[in-house]
């Protein structure tokens, strides 16, 4: 009977007073005391008042949040927000901002959702989608007919580019299910009916996010990547001007285009965004949980003076200065690349955290040099490799060498565009190999330009890297490549084979080549999750850097280890035996203590 009672009084609460009730509970669990009286003093502080009702506006949410206005995403944020403070009721937006819906908001946007709702980690990005998308019937037929033809090769007809797997293989446009976990975890919260919150929302059928707002969205996104909740994104004005902001349109256009192929579909459906997050970038939308904290910080709560100081002298005092995101300026990896990396690598490891240990342009396009300045690193590593694409028929004689040092083409390009950037994340130290390769589940091969893409390792195949050096071995730096069989100088040297997904570089670094076999469902890496076609892409090195992820304890010891094999290297030179004595000359080296067991000092690794 009390039950009974308890339901007909819940279906008899508004959607207003349901809110209000949810955002309460979202205020209790989500924040704390402090963070709660902060987000009433910001909220007063910009509220407008029409009425009894007080309500955030466009301009006043970016003006607080410090979004460029050169971006022109202004719009884009404020349809998004207005969509998710409907929270839970999606059929009721867009909402007036206020301060019930603006603890939506907040609570969503910095993922605190999951101290209280159950299945919140994946069910946010569908609904980000659903705030960032339209309903158009003309334009979303579009984007499903151009969908279809991204997944074909270029120049090439659908069925030439793969045999024909099983029915099931084949990609089906199925309809997504309209029903969000999220809202279903919030009305279970509330322990209300369905019958309440059934409505005429939009369905996920049809709506798609125009390609225009979504690249804009993803130049905010490259933007606010490294920012931490008290920093100002002010901070990074200088990244919206002249040489930065080509830049950071152009890493937006690489991101974009794994989306879809903007000459072809006006919009992004929701199945294909599903596929790509999870794998290309699941760290993607993480930047929004720093940029909306700071609605939990009030300036008129700075605990940092003191009670009775002049204000006057406390606003003289000069800032602490800011250790930069990249301490090391190279050719390929800039500011808006470093945030790239960081929607599918974890930042911590990556912003203020990166040094560059080899670049090709200041050290030698030389295996030695790599040897030398990246085998001493004990940390993970980043390599980064661009080209410009090469031509079908080889030109001159290394060009000409090269091609017939690999397997004959048998894939066309990937598509439009000069310039290729590839790359590859290893967290164990590099090494030679002899007979098989090195590296862990956690190696990561992908592409940067003109398209961003990632291919996962595989459980199944560990052939993820190969270093290889004369004369045992044909030298090449492979990823996702066999390695090499132990060759005889007398023997002839054979073909080097390459992988069904695999980069692999020659060993004079001038040249490389990326082949995508996705017919054969790939090998030490997965097949990519966007192109499912087969292509190669040889190309000619330009740029070709490793960078350390890490500390300053793998900084200090790799500064230490070189320090050492530099004075041992100098000891070694000054001393000018000449005896002819081999033996005599080691036991004078070994009284020296430079080598042998009486070697002073030792390897730092």
């Amino acid at each position: 009977m009390g039950q009974a009672l308890s339901d007909e009084n819940s279906r008899q609460a508004t959607h207003e007073e349901l809110t209000r009730e949810l955002a309460t509970r979202f205020a209790e669990k989500c924040f704390t005391s402090l963070e709660l009286y902060s987000f009433k003093d910001v909220f007063k502080s910009l509220a407008d008042n029409q009425g009894d009702i007080r309500y955030l506006k466009e301009d006043t949410l970016a003006r607080f949040l410090e979004i460029p206005d050169i971006l022109h995403v202004s719009p884009v944020i404020f349809q998004m927000v207005s969509y998710i403070g409907a929270f839970p009721f999606l059929q009721d937006a867009p909402a007036v901002l206020g301060i019930d819906q603006m603890i939506m908001v907040i609570v969503i946007m910095t993922q605190r959702h999951k101290r209280v709702l159950a299945k919140g980690a994946t069910d946010r990005a569908k609904l980000l989608f659903k705030s960032l998308a339209v309903h158009d019937r003309r334009a979303s037929e579009a984007a499903a007919a151009a969908e279809d033809s991204k997944e074909a090769p270029p120049n090439e007809p659908k069925a030439a580019s793969h045999a024909l797997g099983f029915a099931v293989d084949e990609p089906v446009d199925e309809p997504e299910e309209d029903d969000d976990d999220l809202e279903i975890a919030a009305f279970e919260l509330l322990d209300i009916h369905d019958a309440i919150w059934q409505g005429d929302a939009p369905k996920m059928q049809g709506a798609m996010i125009p390609a225009d707002n979504f690249r804009k969205l993803l130049m905010l996104l490259i933007l606010i990547a490294p920012l931490s909740p008290q920093e100002s994104l002010s901070m990074y004005s200088t990244r919206v001007t002249g040489d930065e902001l080509e830049s950071l349109r152009a890493t937006a256009e690489n991101i974009l285009a794994a989306f879809l192929n903007v000459e072809k579909a006006p919009g992004i459906k929701f199945g294909h965004f599903n596929r790509v997050l999870p794998v290309c970038f699941p760290n993607l939308f993480n930047g929004f949980s720093p940029l909306f904290e700071h609605f939990l910080f009030s300036k008129n709560l700075d605990f940092t003076k003191h009670k009775g100081e002049d204000p006057v002298a406390a606003e003289k005092q000069p800032e602490e200065v800011v250790q930069p995101l990249l301490q090391d300026t190279a050719e390929i990896l800039n500011l808006n690349v470093l945030s790239q990396l960081s929607f599918f690598l974890p930042g911590s490891d990556l912003f203020r955290r990166l040094r560059l240990l080899y670049s090709g342009n200041e050290d030698g396009f030389s295996t030695g040099s790599f040897e030398s300045k990246v085998f001493n690193w004990r940390a993970p590593t980043i390599l980064l490799v661009r080209g410009t694409r090469l031509n079908d028929a080889p030109h001159g004689s290394q060009e000409s060498n090269f091609a017939a040092s690999i397997p004959p083409r048998r894939f066309p390009n990937s598509g439009k565009g000069e310039r290729l950037t590839f790359g590859v994340y290893v967290s164990q130290p590099w090494k030679h190999t002899a007979k098989e390769c090195f590296g862990e589940r956690d190696t990561v091969l992908f592409q940067l330009e003109p398209v961003h893409d990632v291919f996962p390792a595989s459980k199944y195949n560990s052939d993820y890297i190969a270093f290889t050096k004369a004369p045992t071995n044909r030298p090449m730096l492979g990823v996702g490549c066999p390695h090499p069989r132990q060759t005889q100088a007398h023997r002839r040297q054979t073909m080097l084979s390459l992988g069904a997904v695999s980069l692999l570089l020659d060993d004079s670094f001038e040249f490389g080549v990326f082949t995508h076999d996705w017919t054969t469902g790939g090998g030490a890496f997965q097949t990519s999750t966007t192109r499912k076609f087969d292509f190669q892409d040889r190309f000619e090195i330009e740029s070709l850097e490793v960078w350390g992820c890490g500390g300053d304890e793998e900084a200090k010891a790799q500064a230490e280890h070189w320090a050492w094999e530099h004075r041992e290297a100098e000891a070694r030179r000054k001393i000018n035996l000449g005896s002819g004595d081999i033996e005599a000359d080691r036991a004078l080296l070994e009284m020296a203590g430079l080598v042998g067991n009486n070697q002073s000092g030792g390897s730092m690794i």
